[in-house]
């Protein structure tokens, strides 16, 4: 007859044991939950320190991430191209300011770097001749201007120039080079008051040096004092190129 009271304890017993395990579960459950924030709490303490501790491990990602940053930095800025093409621009401004530099540098011609010779131009009546300037010496100048030419004792003053003669670049002379000046002596005509020249003198732009200059020709050349005209020093030979 005590059976079925000792099961029903045992069950009631049973029962109570259940609801306190359950019971326990949930405190655990509610007792853990709370720890969550403060491992995030944690968590972001921890990345929060400065790169620089040693300490932690967070400072080597940040380091990486540092050099990440400034090699992209490196290669943002650096086109290195585009620092190069200023390059380009230095070689291009360069070549024609080179050249330009190099004949302003070069020592103008005197009498002692050059050699004046004559030559008549074209046919009879030789109403023009040809002064060529060789620079004999053994480096570079420039010969500028027109040469001073007086043909007879009588006439002191310079033989004019024509202006529209005068070449668009300074004449700069290397070693050996010839530059030249074509020569109006007269204009050929019957009735002219004509002298015999068999000499006359030339100077150069900036040098008093007067260099005696051959007439070509065995009876030597007829100037009309009035009409003679001279071009300015070109480094071609320019026939026909200037009328006068």
């Amino acid at each position: 007859m005590n059976t079925p009271r000792h099961r029903s304890t045992l069950l009631a017993v049973a029962g109570t044991a259940l609801v306190l395990s359950l019971t326990a579960c949930q405190s655990d459950g509610d007792t853990a939950s709370p720890a969550a924030p403060e491992a995030t709490v944690a968590a972001t303490a921890v990345s929060a320190q400065p790169a620089g501790d040693k300490g932690t491990g967070t400072s080597g990602t940040a380091g990486s991430a540092d050099s990440a940053h400034s090699t992209g930095s490196k290669d943002s800025a650096g086109s290195t191209g585009s620092s190069g093409s200023s390059g380009s621009a230095g070689t291009t401004g360069s070549t024609g300011s080179t050249g330009e530099r190099a004949s302003a540098s070069a020592p103008l011609c005197t009498a002692g770097d050059v050699t004046v010779s004559a030559a008549t131009q074209d046919g009879p009546p030789y109403t023009h001749i040809v002064l060529t300037a060789k620079n004999t010496s053994r480096h570079t100048c420039r010969l500028t201007g027109f040469p001073h030419i007086q043909f007879l004792e009588s006439h002191k003053q310079d033989v004019p120039a024509v202006a529209k003669s005068k070449p668009a670049t300074p004449v700069v002379l290397t070693a050996g080079a010839p530059a030249y000046a074509l020569v109006k002596l007269s204009d050929g005509g019957m009735d002219e008051d004509v002298e015999p020249v068999s000499a006359f003198s030339v100077t150069l732009e900036n040098d008093p040096t007067v260099i005696s200059v051959t007439a070509p020709g065995s009876e030597g050349i007829a100037v009309d004092p009035a009409k003679a005209l001279t071009g300015y020093w070109t480094p071609e030979l320019r026939n026909g190129a200037d009328d006068f």
